[in-house]
């Protein structure tokens, strides 16, 4: 969760989505249409169900994620970006860019 103590907003970004998950998940949920928790859990980069269910619960204390439950099946939510999940799209293409060209396993 973010620190509204801290003046700088790059730490207060970090402290929202800093972790090694969270931007994984946004990841998917923005790009790759994922909205299930096993969607999320079946990302090539194996996140633990209890490190996802953490961080899908802090994503939405954060207001990057909404969840609602699923008619098709009362017992599972979809997750949803918010306006703020989508205002980082930008962001995450340029890391995707960014890592791209810097990756030492080209």
């Amino acid at each position: 969760m973010s620190n509204p103590d801290c003046n700088c907003p790059i730490a207060r970004s970090l402290a929202v989505f800093g972790d090694r998950w969270s931007l994984i998940i946004l990841r998917d949920l923005l790009f790759n249409n994922k909205k299930h928790f096993h969607e999320f859990s079946n990302s090539p980069e194996k996140i633990s169900s209890n490190i996802l269910t953490d961080r899908l619960k802090n994503l939405e204390a954060d207001g990057l994620l909404e969840s609602i439950v699923d008619d098709a099946n009362k017992r599972r939510k979809i997750y949803l970006p918010t306006t703020k999940a989508q205002d980082l799209a930008p962001i995450l293409r340029a890391l995707a860019a960014w890592g791209e060209k810097h990756s030492e396993t080209k």
